[in-house]
């Protein structure tokens, strides 16, 4: 009769630990392919998946101009267009809009040297002194800038919703682009921009015509007597 055999001795649980620790680090390991692999998957073969071709034409160049004109400041803007629209019978949840728009822009103001006459600059005898006049500076077309403009909120009737969705051309933002144009346009004329223009043009001439060997050099404006 055979003696019984002796069971294996019992892992020690540092093992056991160091055992389920590569067991988890290998379960994981696993799952995370698994993640990867069916993301790339759906990638590869989802249908609603879109890919953007651009298709644009070369830049065409259609005419170069000669300036002669001196940016003498720009003044940033920003402004928040309030823009609602009511119909007359029916209430705003079923017919109507009202629209907040942030628009943001720059205007520049420049002075225009090619509109001076010869008889603008005088010199005296001995070349020391020299007179400048100038006309006053202008404003240029406010310039909308995109990434800093966008619709902060916004409210539709029914009949307005409907419509864009059917509508090949549902309403753009244009309006209020050039509404906020209108309105930062009307601030840049009422703002100081046009005189510190002035000024910094008449500081910039000064400097110039002064490290020509000029000892005194004035500068006034058209409209100075």
């Amino acid at each position: 009769m055979k003696a019984p055999q002796e069971a294996p001795p019992a892992a020690p649980p540092a093992a056991r630990r160091g055992r389920g620790w590569r067991f988890l680090a290998g379960l994981l390991v696993v799952v995370i392919i698994l993640v990867v692999g069916a993301r790339l998957t759906w990638s590869w073969l989802n249908p609603f998946g879109e890919e953007t071709v651009d298709r644009s034409q070369p830049v065409l160049l259609e005419s170069i101009h000669n300036l002669s004109r001196f940016e003498a400041a720009t003044g940033n803007f920003q402004v928040v267009v309030d823009l609602e629209k009511d119909a007359a019978f029916l209430p705003d949840a079923i017919k109507g809009s009202r629209t907040l728009f942030v628009g943001a822009g720059g205007v520049d103001a420049y002075v225009d040297f090619g509109g001076i006459a010869g008889s603008a600059l005088t010199v005296s005898p001995d070349r020391t002194e020299v007179t400048v006049r100038l006309p006053r500076a202008q404003l240029e077309k406010p310039n909308i800038d995109n990434k800093r403009s966008y619709v902060y909120a916004q409210q539709r009737g029914l009949f307005d919703r409907v419509e864009d969705l059917l509508s090949s051309s549902p309403a753009d933002q244009r309006e209020l682009y050039v509404l906020a144009e209108k309105k930062i346009a009307e601030a840049a004329q009422a703002s100081d921009l046009r005189n510190r223009a002035d000024q910094n043009t008449k500081i910039m001439l000064e400097g110039l015509l002064k490290g020509l060997g000029f000892e005194k050099v004035t500068v006034k404006f058209a409209d100075e007597t």
